[in-house]
């Protein structure tokens, strides 16, 4: 995601490169990312110094919420894609924006169609209110289940409140999946996939089926680039990319 951030940048008219920041490696292996001479590389947080507008990242869960609450100490608007922060972190740092009067946008998902995906699901839980989740994403990914699952759940929880998902005796633990307010989340990790979600509304005599699939990271760069100038203007921390379209 960092290397199709630098690729976006670079290609874009509207924003400029300053600085890059990947913590506890030598940064001379990001040298190949098409980086002119004036951008600034930095390996530790406490040394970063730069007059950035916008702080855009891209991490792990472990190192996340330190890089935000760094930016907006700094005057700098984050744009965050990194899900797994818990969420008192979240509120913490949406309490550190309103004082430092320093906004940006959190987003568990920077691709349009896992975005719409999360409203048309929310609009179904209304009229369908069982539902399960799957989510599915590459093997690498750190934290499940993911961000936009999770953020799926909420939003359809907001709708429907709670309602216990169907009981079932388990012959194998956690085979039922994870349970957020009785909606049943399962995440799938697998070589080949990106990322990718169902949502499963089942009633009597009928289903409905809600998917997005990303089949390219770079697919999420529309969303950063609507992110970043809507970032740069905020005066709070706002969660969801759909609250800026």
């Amino acid at each position: 995601m960092g290397q199709k951030t630098v690729q976006m940048i670079n290609e874009s008219d509207e924003f400029e490169l300053v600085g890059g920041y990947n913590p506890g490696i030598d940064v001379a292996h990001m040298q190949g990312m098409g980086l002119n001479d004036n951008v600034k590389l930095f390996s530790q947080l406490d040394e970063i110094e730069t007059d950035a507008d916008v702080w855009i990242d891209f991490t792990v869960p472990s190192a996340v919420f330190g890089n935000v609450k760094f930016a907006i100490e700094h005057g700098i608007h984050p744009v965050v894609g990194t899900s797994g922060m818990k969420e008192d972190q979240i509120k913490q740092l949406q309490q550190l924006a309103k004082e430092k009067q320093v906004g940006g946008i959190i987003a568990p998902n920077f691709g349009l169609s896992a975005v719409l995906l999360m409203k048309f699901a929310k609009e179904a839980a209304k009229y369908l209110p069982d539902v399960e989740i799957i989510e599915m994403h590459h093997d690498d990914k750190l934290d499940a289940p993911s961000g936009t699952a999770l953020s799926t759940a909420q939003m359809i929880s907001e709708v429907r409140g709670d309602k216990p998902a169907p009981k079932s005796e388990e012959t194998l633990p956690g085979v039922r999946g994870g349970d957020y307010k009785g909606i049943k989340i399962h995440s799938v990790r697998l070589p080949g996939y990106v990322a990718h979600e169902q949502v499963l509304f089942g009633s009597k005599g009928e289903a409905l089926t809600i998917r997005q699939d990303s089949f390219d990271r770079g697919s999420f760069m529309n969303g950063v680039k609507l992110a970043v100038p809507a970032a740069a203007k905020a005066t709070e921390l706002i969660v969801g990319l759909e609250n800026i379209l």
